[in-house]
């Protein structure tokens, strides 16, 4: 049998779900089912074996949370669990523990997420206390099996979540190892944004005449791309990166994931923004779960403002401080461009979405405007002044908001004293004029310091011609994005960025002469060089980069007022 979609006037009292799970729905303010928790829920209440095909972002964790929730006759008289929901990821498997906590807190039931990268003993203490619902990575389920501490021998539902991922992810054999091991009369639900052969074959040895249950991607995109701008810009391959900076800077997102198809794109683009003074942090799967945790951690709390990943490391997230997605690298399947967008606009927030098409890319846009029924449009990219106009309103605004906050008039009185002072020598204007610049330099960065750039047509000059002919100390930037030093200094050294290049007219020789003439430092202090359109790069001794940086803050270099900081960590 296969069903699709839902009755969009069902509510879920019309599901038959207990009180409790009424109560909780209502709630957290949902009114109605998805169509995939419309379509799902009641077959799942019959015990019926389920594959389920749908988008992330479609509700489909509490289409088979709910139901599982619903199927515990008396949560807590066993200590062996009776449901078990095996997920790709650390971040899905919080996430959907989560939403079964909150789902069935009125219930008394006891869940418990178990994940590697955590230390195990924590996990295997709280199922020895007993638990209804476990939600697990696979690896980490078949250790905890193994070890004795995960029985599975009372479990009578057991969930494949994001089956597509755990197979892309090498799980398939953990998988097909924890069924072998569960009662043969066990519910068996799938569920996948894809359905590749392995997965079919899988679904065809471990479920039992399974109710087919489908919600269309073109359905899920209508219901969250209202609350997506979607837009995409043709750039050729060599001015990628310089056109995603362009786009950041006039877009100015809260927090964003940059999606790259490769581990090693992810690298290479993350140093990049780095050195063009992004906070950027990577994310693949050759991070150490601890390197993960510590990159979440930042862009959760602010300290981070760009995650560059590929599409299987950033599976399960769910940010709330998330405004934009950028597909970097165009998705082959029309399918992960839904995926990768539904992570913006959720719960009525306002997303965007952005697509940095290569000429050669155009038959890949086409299939995904075909998968959603309509036209990504195809915006000019913005121009230096165009990026130039946006800062300024920001800050113009930034001002307004400030005069307009009546809280705010006591901070601002602190500086009626020394603005007193500097009227008795200047004109009000002056003095707001230089006030006004100092504000938007700290906050935006200096007005000229971008050059115009054909992103469309004209091959930006790669990173080996760049090399040659620029007049550097040094052979250029490496695959860490350093420069390769021809000048050796025999001591520690630090990287100072300076946020002025050629475009702003900068050469080596105007570095070393404000370094000389402005610091402490001698030409025989001076290592590397490397200066690039919109930014330079100059190695210095470790123990005079701090002065370094203070004194370059202070002074114009070639009458360009820069930002001078310490480059750690790229």
């Amino acid at each position: 049998m296969t069903t699709s979609g839902g009755d969009s006037q069902t509510t879920f009292g019309d599901l038959g779900l207990k009180d409790g799970l009424l109560r909780a729905l209502a709630a957290q303010g949902y009114e109605e089912p998805t169509p995939i928790q419309a379509a799902a829920i009641p077959v799942l209440r019959t015990g019926a074996d389920v594959v389920g095909q749908a988008a992330t972002g479609t509700g489909k964790t509490a289409a088979f949370a709910l139901p599982i929730l619903d199927g515990l006759s008396a949560p807590g008289s066993d200590r062996r669990p009776s449901a078990l929901v095996l997920v790709p990821t650390r971040e899905l498997a919080l996430q959907v523990s989560q939403a079964f906590h909150a789902y069935g807190r009125d219930l008394g039931a006891r869940l418990v997420a178990v994940y590697g990268g955590a230390p195990a003993r924590h996990q295997i203490e709280a199922l020895r206390r007993g638990v209804d619902v476990v939600v697990a990575t696979p690896g980490r389920a078949l250790d905890l099996m193994d070890r004795g501490a995960l029985q599975v021998d009372a479990v009578r539902t057991v969930v494949l979540d994001e089956a597509d991922e755990m197979l892309e992810m090498g799980f398939i054999d953990d998988i097909e190892s924890i069924l072998s091991r569960t009662p043969k009369d066990r519910q068996t639900v799938l569920f996948s944004a894809t359905m590749p052969k392995r997965i079919a074959a899988l679904a065809e040895r471990h479920l039992r005449d399974p109710q087919r249950i489908s919600v269309a991607s073109t359905e899920s995109v209508a219901d969250e791309v209202p609350r997506v701008r979607q837009t995409s810009y043709v750039v050729t391959r060599s001015t990628k990166a310089a056109a995603l900076g362009r786009i950041l800077d006039a877009e100015d997102p809260k927090a964003a994931i940059v999606f790259c198809r490769t581990r090693g794109g992810v690298d290479e683009l993350t140093d990049q923004l780095t050195a063009q003074g992004y906070q950027a942090e990577a994310l693949h799967g050759g991070l150490t779960q601890e390197q993960r945790d510590r990159v979440m951690g930042r862009l959760r709390t602010g300290a981070t403002e760009i995650l560059v990943a590929t599409d299987v490391a950033a599976r399960g997230l769910d940010i709330d401080r998330l405004t934009h997605v950028v597909n970097y690298d165009l998705p082959v399947s029309p399918e992960a461009y839904v995926h990768r967008i539904g992570r913006v606009g959720r719960a009525g927030r306002e997303g965007v979405a952005i697509s940095l098409v290569e000429p050669r890319e155009r038959r890949l846009l086409a299939a995904i405007e075909k998968l959603l029924r309509g036209r990504i449009p195809t915006a000019p990219m913005p121009t230096a002044a165009d990026v130039r106009s946006i800062r300024l309103q920001r800050t113009r605004e930034a001002v307004e908001d400030l005069l307009a906050d009546d809280d705010a008039r006591e901070r601002l009185e602190a500086y009626r004293e020394a603005l007193e002072v500097l009227l008795e020598d200047h004109d009000l204007l002056d003095v707001s004029l230089a006030a006004f610049a100092l504000g938007h330099e700290a906050t935006q960065g200096a007005p000229d310091g971008d050059v115009e750039i054909d992103f469309a047509t004209a091959a930006a000059p790669t990173r080996d011609s760049r090399r040659k002919g620029e007049g550097i100390q040094g052979a250029g930037p490496d695959k860490a994005g350093r420069a390769k030093k021809k000048k050796r200094l025999d001591e520690p050294t630090e990287w100072l960025f300076v946020s002025a290049g050629r475009g702003a007219g900068i050469t080596p020789g105007d570095l070393v002469g404000a370094l000389t003439g402005e610091t402490d430092l001698k030409g025989r202090d001076i290592g590397a060089i490397t200066v690039h359109e919109g930014y330079s790069l100059v190695e210095v001794p470790e123990k005079l980069a701090r002065k370094a940086v203070k004194s370059l803050n202070r002074c114009s270099i070639k009458g360009h007022r820069v930002k001078v900081r310490l480059d750690r960590g790229r």
